[in-house]
């Protein structure tokens, strides 16, 4: 795909070569016929709106959405399509409001922009399962804000009063006469009038879109090859570059040994020194890529106590170990009750230590940037992303203009889970900069497979200690855990010495268990990797400790791990409701072992998981085939509290039992010599299309506030995976992932 001087990323742009990057005042002058609308958002936000009018324009734009002639919509969503649904859940809930069809919506990411700070007012990221419920009630105040100003002008028009006006997909309509206005009709005119303040929105029992199921918006273009991603970009003039990095953070290229053969090898343009890497640039990315691996560097070790640098001496296992022997038990992050008295005036108590690997996002589409310095000294950049404002913020430092100058394209993301946030080292944009400026011509760089899992952040190791003290009924009368390591929070928005990350608790802390005496702490211990968000962040790793452990806790008190559950949260109806829920959709909890109809030994285990306001409950059915954990059905029930599109949950929760399956039987970063022994798939298998199990789902809506759905189906797979099979061999396992185990001593 070819984008000329005129473009924007999209496609429907790029026919048109209309210019995505036009300012709010500019577009209104132009517009035939649109309208144009702000978002009014909650308090906090008004602020940044109405500092849009201060923006250079061409880089920020006010969010909007753009009724065209033939009635159907643009909307510029401020959250990144990556496959998650954002742009079909976005049409719902406008559409539902505004009265257009969610199918005759065209939807692409905005530019970096005040207005598009919908999370808290202040920041603006495609993650942490946020991007419904943050916008959920500004969009839908949208939608409904431009049909009532429709209605306005089509009141004026007809002579009729307004209230005798209703309005059917993409159409005004006056019932009495029977006639009808397209909404293309009537753009111009409403686009001059006032924004309302107030408007009315529908009631629920009205949703015709919203809560119903719609096909994807993005899907025909992706099985059809039109989707454009990244990777598939291009501008006139521009060279292709491929790295090296060097093998450990922090070493820095020297001399060239082949300086003068790479250089006259076919297609290269140049050769370039980079802060940890090497380059070559040439007039294909093949080969750029031949020449910059065939390229003989002397890489100089860092000077002592430089940031980041990795040590050769550095290896994962040893660096687990040291986290599980630190003792102490560090800051308290919760506590209830004494749980110290009662554990020490317990006659039974438990103790137990669990960890799990690094790992890394293995997303399908490997990282690029594309750059481009244009005349008038704005730089120009396509590159995959999660948070376009960070992006441009940190792309003016590296460039050394302003923000206002960076103009920051968002394509479709093949696939994400946390991998495009701004890390330290991992993303090819600062280096794509360099080298269109050392060279004056754009730049599109991509990293091999070999160089992403070289660079990439990785989720961090984790470990964890727990005590339990079971009490006369089996029932646990207290509850001791402390996290050891570090969180991706602290390491990238600020890390308070006397407190505790969050995002290293998070699955262990805050469970809805009646347990009356409890602590959960925190031993910060800086983790010496480039560490990053990974679907589901903390949960990912946390819930598989604490639901394991809890099972701990129910056979230590001879109690079924299910039955307590439920014991436990007789206070809670949200919850205890979930976990029958999820016991009737798998067809009745049983343990085991029992006997399947194919005659193989299974077991199921059972886990819950709190994560991103939304709860899930989760069995998982198993049994052992030569030696391998294999994984026949997976039931779970999620409750996101509301729902915009059942369907989209419904993959969502199937695409996160896969990434959880896979974390919980086969992946894992292994460093030693302070470096990644995997750099392909070869060396970091992930789950194969044989081994996905059937996945069953049902929704509950309790009515409580919208929580996530991205991320929330994964946490409770890993342990209920291993509850099963513990009951199917009598061994507990606590470290992931299972294919370190050899089972074949168990009877399967």
């Amino acid at each position: 795909m070819k984008i000329d001087e005129n473009s924007g990323f999209t496609r429907a742009d790029i026919n048109t070569a209309r210019p995505l990057n036009v300012s709010r005042r500019g577009f209104l002058a132009g517009s035939i016929s649109a309208l144009v609308l702000t978002v009014s958002l909650p308090a906090g936000t008004g602020r940044a709106i109405a500092q849009a009018g201060q923006t250079t324009p061409g880089t920020r734009i006010d969010a909007y959405l753009e009724i065209l002639a033939d009635s159907t919509v643009k909307f510029r969503s401020a959250f990144v399509e990556g496959g998650q649904g954002i742009y079909t859940a976005m049409a719902q809930i406008v559409g539902e409001e505004l009265d257009v069809e969610p199918g005759n919506f065209q939807v692409e990411t905005a530019p970096p922009g005040p207005d598009y700070l919908l999370i808290g007012g202040q920041i603006r990221f495609t993650g942490g399962s946020m991007s419904v419920r943050m916008s959920y009630d500004a969009m839908r105040k949208l939608g409904a804000t431009a049909r009532q100003m429709l209605l306005q002008v089509a009141s004026e028009r007809l002579g009729v009063p307004i209230e005798t006006l209703t309005t059917e997909p993409g159409k005004v309509v006056h019932t009495a006469s029977g006639q009808s206005i397209p909404y293309g009709d009537l753009a111009t005119a409403a686009a001059a009038l006032p924004v309302p303040e107030t408007v009315e929105l529908r009631s629920k029992d009205e949703f015709r879109w919203i809560g119903k199921p719609h096909d994807r918006l993005d899907v025909l273009d992706k099985s059809t090859g039109r989707a454009q991603y990244a990777i598939d970009l291009s501008v006139d003039d521009m060279l292709y570059g491929a790295v090296q990095h060097a093998p450990r953070l922090g070493q820095q290229p020297g001399a060239f040994a082949n300086e003068a053969d790479v250089a006259a090898m076919p297609g290269v343009h140049s050769l370039h020194k980079l802060p940890g890497a090497v380059a070559v640039l040439a007039d294909s990315w093949w080969r750029a890529r031949m020449a910059v691996e065939k390229l003989e560097v002397e890489w100089t070790e860092a000077p002592a106590g430089s940031a980041r640098a990795m040590p050769d001496t550095f290896s994962s296992e040893a660096h687990k170990e040291m986290l599980k022997a630190t003792a102490g038990q560090g800051i308290a992050f919760e506590a209830e009750g004494d749980a110290d008295a009662a554990l020490a005036s317990s006659a039974k108590v438990i103790e137990a230590a669990y960890d799990a690997p690094y790992l890394a996002h293995g997303q399908l589409e490997p990282p690029s940037a594309l750059v481009r310095w244009n005349d008038d000294g704005t730089l120009e950049m396509w590159v995959p992303n999660q948070a376009p404002e960070m992006f441009q913020a940190d792309a003016a430092k590296v460039a050394g203009i302003s923000a206002d100058k960076v103009i920051v394209h968002s394509p479709m993301l093949g696939g994400f889970f946390g991998r495009h946030f701004l890390y330290q080292t991992a993303n090819p944009y600062p280096q794509a900069i360099l080298l269109s400026k050392a060279a004056g011509r754009p730049v599109k760089l991509l990293w091999s497979r070999e160089e992403e899992f070289l660079r990439d952040a990785l989720r961090p190791i984790g470990t964890v200690r727990f005590r339990a003290a079971i009490g006369p009924d089996g029932h646990p009368l207290a509850f001791d855990a402390v996290a050891v390591g570090e969180g991706p929070t602290g390491r990238w928005y600020g890390r308070q010495p006397d407190k505790v990350d969050s995002s290293s608790v998070e699955g262990i802390a805050g469970k809805p268990y009646a347990i009356a005496n409890k602590r959960v702490g925190q031993i910060h211990v800086d983790d010496p990797a480039i560490i990053g968000f990974w679907r589901s962040v903390g949960h990912s790793m946390n819930d598989f400790f604490y639901e394991s452990f809890f099972d701990e806790m129910a056979d230590a008190g001879e109690q079924d791990p299910f039955e307590l559950r439920l014991k436990l949260l007789d206070h809670s109806p949200r919850h205890k409701t979930l976990l029958q829920t999820v016991g009737d959709l798998s067809g009745g909890w049983k343990r085991g072992p029992f006997e399947a109809e194919d005659g193989t030994r299974r077991a199921r285990g059972v886990a819950m998981a709190s994560p991103f306001g939304s709860e899930v409950a989760t069995i998982a059915e198993v049994s052992l085939d030569g030696g391998e954990v294999v994984v026949h059905d997976v039931w779970v029930a999620i409750d996101p509290g509301s729902i915009v599109n059942p369907a989209i949950i419904e993959a969502q929760v199937n695409s996160a039992v896969a990434l959880g399956l896979s974390s919980a039987l086969l992946e894992e970063v292994v460093y030693t010599d302070g470096m990644p022994e995997a750099r392909n798939y070869d060396m970091y298998p992930i789950l194969p299309p044989e081994r996905m199990p059937r996945v069953h789902v049902r929704i509950v809506e309790s009515g409580a506030p919208m929580g996530g759905v991205g991320e929330p189906g994964l946490p409770g797979v890993p342990p209920a995976v291993a509850n099963a099979v513990a009951v199917l061999t009598g061994e507990r396992i606590r470290s992931l992932p299972l294919s370190r185990f050899d089972f074949s001593g168990a009877n399967g």
